[in-house]
C-alpha cells in the first residue's frame, strides 16, 4: 500500500489545471441550480427534529441519513456502532429572584446538558455570588460561599472577530463551573448563556462533574437574566434565587456513525473522510447545528455524482455520533482508522468537517503541515469567484479532531462560515429551520464539494 501512495504522491507534477476551473463551476452550477441541500434539512428537522445522542429521534436520523446516502449513490453504506451516553432534560427548568423587599421576577434557564436534576425535583433557594472568573472562588471565604447559588457571568469577549474564539474564551465557566462551585461548598450553579446575542433564550451546552467534588445542578440562564441578576445583587445582596430541574442521567445506549463509501477509481485504500456531526441538543431542531454540516456532507456526494466526477480515492462521508456530549464517535472512527493503519489496510489521507452553521461560506481553517497549508493557498484563485477568501491555518472540527493521533496524520481541514450570528442560534430553541438561508446552505456544500475534488487531486498520502 505504501508503494502505492508514494506513487500517486509523485505524479502531483503541478497543483491545479485550468480543466479545475471548469469542474468548479459546474459543481457550484449543480448545488445552486438543483441542490436538495435545503429540502434534506427541512426534513431532517421538521420530520425528526432534535436528535440528542441515546434519543428515539438519534436513531430515527440515522435511519434517515442512511438511506439518503443510498437514494444518492454510496457504494456501500453502513453503522459503525458507538455506545453514547444518554440523558434527559425532562419537562421542569423555572427559576426567579426573590428581592429583600419580597418582589420576585422570574429567570430563563435551561439544563446544561448532563446536569443533574435539583435535589427530588423540587425548589432550592439560596442566596448568590456572582463572579466572572472560576479562579474567583478561590480567594472566597468558606462561610461566604458554602450553601450559596454561584453566577458565572462573563460575557463572550466582544472584541475578538473571530466569534469561535470569543465563545472559546468563554465555555470554561459552562464546562466546569460546577465542579469549581461544589467545590467551595455552592448548591448550584447559573451559567451567563454563550452567545453575544442579547435575548432571554438560554444556551445549553455540555457541562462536566468531577468525581473528587459532590454534583450539583447547572443551568444556562439567557444573556438578559445573567446581566438583570448581576445588577440586582449590586443593589441588593441579600436576593435569593430559587431554581429547579427534572433532568436526569440514563443508560448508555448503542447508536453509531452512519457511513457511506464511493470507492476510488485508482487509490480505493486512500481515505478522505467528509463529515458533519448527526446529534444535536434537544432544544430547537439542531438546525445549524450541525444539521447544516449533515446535508451539506450528503450534498456532495449528490453533486458530483451529478457533474459526472469520479474520483480517484475513496471519500467516506460520515453522518457523526455524539459530538455535543462526548465526542464518541469521534473518538470511534479515529480508533478503527488507526487500527485500519497499522494493518495496512487503508491510509488515511484528509478529512473535511462542517460544523459552523450554514452561513455564507468564507473559508477554510487547516490543521496540516505548512507545506500542505501552502499548497491549499495556491488554489485560492480558483475560489476568487465565489467570495471564497480564508485559507489559514487553525483549528479544524471536534469530530475530525482525534484524527490528529494516527501515526500517519492526515490533512484536516474545517469549513469557515460567516460565524457572527452563529453564537445567536447555537445551543438555543432559536436554532430552527427557519433560520437557515437556503442560497447561503448551498454555497456551503459547493465549497466543501469543490475542496473536496482538489484534496482527491492533488493532496498527497502521508
Amino acid at each position: 500500500m505504501l508503494c502505492i501512495a508514494f506513487g500517486f504522491s509523485d505524479s502531483l507534477a503541478q497543483t491545479s489545471t485550468p480543466s479545475d476551473s471548469a469542474l468548479i463551476r459546474s459543481i457550484y452550477d449543480e448545488v445552486l441550480t438543483n441542490g436538495e441541500a435545503y429540502s434534506n434539512l427541512r426534513t431532517l428537522t421538521k420530520t425528526i427534529g432534535h436528535r440528542l445522542s441515546g434519543s428515539p429521534e438519534a436513531d430515527r436520523a440515522m435511519v434517515w441519513g442512511a438511506d439518503l446516502l443510498r437514494l444518492y449513490g454510496a457504494d456501500s453504506v453502513f453503522v459503525m456502532p458507538v455506545v453514547v451516553p444518554s440523558w434527559t432534560r425532562g419537562d421542569v427548568a423555572a427559576a426567579y429572584v426573590t428581592l429583600s423587599n419580597g418582589e420576585r421576577e422570574e429567570l430563563h434557564i435551561t439544563a446544561l446538558g448532563g446536569s443533574i436534576g435539583t435535589p427530588g425535583d423540587s425548589i432550592i433557594t439560596a442566596g448568590i455570588i456572582v463572579v466572572n472568573q472560576l479562579t474567583d472562588l478561590d480567594s472566597m471565604e468558606a462561610d461566604f460561599t458554602e450553601g450559596k447559588i454561584v453566577l458565572f457571568n462573563r460575557a463572550m469577549n466582544p472584541v475578538l472577530i473571530n466569534t469561535g474564539s470569543a465563545y472559546g474564551g468563554a465555555n470554561d465557566q459552562r464546562g466546569r463551573g460546577a465542579i469549581a462551585a461544589a467545590r467551595v461548598g455552592a448548591i448550584g450553579a447559573l451559567v451567563r448563556s454563550l452567545t453575544h446575542s442579547l435575548d432571554t433564550l438560554p444556551h445549553t451546552g455540555a457541562m462536566y462533574y468531577s468525581e473528587e467534588v459532590p454534583r450539583i445542578p447547572a443551568a444556562a440562564i439567557s444573556t438578559v437574566d445573567a446581566r438583570k441578576l448581576a445588577a440586582l445583587y449590586k443593589e441588593d445582596s441579600n436576593l435569593r434565587v430559587s431554581f429547579i430541574m427534572n433532568c436526569t442521567a440514563l443508560p448508555d445506549v448503542e447508536q453509531g456513525n452512519v457511513i457511506g463509501e464511493w470507492t476510488g477509481s485508482e487509490y480505493p485504500n486512500e481515505i478522505i473522510t467528509l463529515g458533519g456531526h448527526l446529534d444535536s441538543w434537544d432544544i430547537g431542531e439542531g438546525a445549524h447545528d450541525d444539521g447544516a454540516g449533515i446535508v451539506h456532507t450528503i450534498e456532495v456526494l449528490r453533486a458530483l455524482k451529478a457533474v459526472g466526477y469520479t474520483p480517484r480515492r475513496t471519500i467516506r462521508f460520515v453522518l457523526f455520533i455524539n459530538e455535543e456530549n462526548g465526542n464518541r464517535g469521534g473518538e470511534k472512527y479515529a480508533e478503527i482508522a488507526a487500527s485500519e493503519l497499522e494493518a495496512g489496510e487503508n491510509i488515511y489521507v484528509a478529512a473535511m468537517e462542517s460544523d459552523a452553521g450554514g452561513f455564507s461560506p468564507r473559508g477554510f481553517s487547516m490543521d496540516a503541515p505548512d507545506d500542505l497549508v501552502a499548497q491549499v493557498k495556491e488554489w485560492a484563485p480558483l475560489f476568487e469567484p465565489y467570495n471564497i477568501h480564508r485559507f489559514k491555518k487553525g483549528w479544524s472540527g471536534v469530530d475530525i479532531g482525534p484524527l490528529k493521533e494516527l501515526k500517519k496524520r492526515p490533512f484536516l481541514i474545517g469549513l469557515v462560515p460567516d460565524g457572527q450570528r452563529y453564537f445567536d442560534f447555537h445551543h438555543s430553541s432559536s436554532d430552527v429551520f427557519e433560520n437557515v438561508h437556503k442560497r447561503e446552505l448551498e454555497l456551503g456544500a459547493g465549497t466543501m464539494a469543490s475542496m473536496i475534488v482538489l484534496i482527491d487531486k492533488y493532496i498527497p498520502a502521508p
